[in-house]
């Protein structure tokens, strides 16, 4: 755990449950469906979860999916229409991304369309249907 002032950044899937994610998600247009035993399913086939609290609620959640080694995928990039615009979004993808577990990763991937400049800005580049932050050459055998 992290923590600033008034913010307090997690690392741990058990620091959030089905039920306040679900709430997360009704502001995205790709996630409102999501039902709270798919929300825990999902969370439990999780490698890692990083979320932010502001006086106690979720207010920011990305997820990982990893073999901590060689590759990476992340997922699920949600902040709070209240707290967007005010860095939540950047913080909580710096300490996910700078966490001891991932920091050696050397290639993590995700998927979007939404956040293309956004993910820019920390290092992302577009490939083919994927934005991808190569920190060191892929080797391919």
């Amino acid at each position: 755990m992290k923590s600033n002032p008034e913010y307090y950044f997690y690392d741990s899937k058990l620091a959030i449950s089905p039920a306040e994610l679900q709430d997360l998600y009704r502001f995205t247009r790709w996630g409102r469906s999501r039902s709270l035993e798919q929300i825990e399913k999902m969370l439990n086939g999780t490698s890692m979860c990083f979320s932010i609290r502001h006086n106690g609620k979720l207010i920011a959640f990305c997820r990982v999916l990893t073999d901590f080694v060689f590759r990476g995928s992340l997922w699920d990039i949600l902040v709070h229409p209240d707290y967007q615009g005010k860095g939540m979004g950047s913080q909580l993808l710096e300490y996910a991304l700078g966490h001891p577990a991932l920091r050696n990763v050397p290639v993590i991937v995700t998927y979007t369309s939404e956040l293309t400049s956004f993910m820019g800005r920390l290092g992302f580049e577009p490939r083919e249907g994927l934005l991808i932050l190569q920190r060191r050459p892929m080797e391919y055998s």
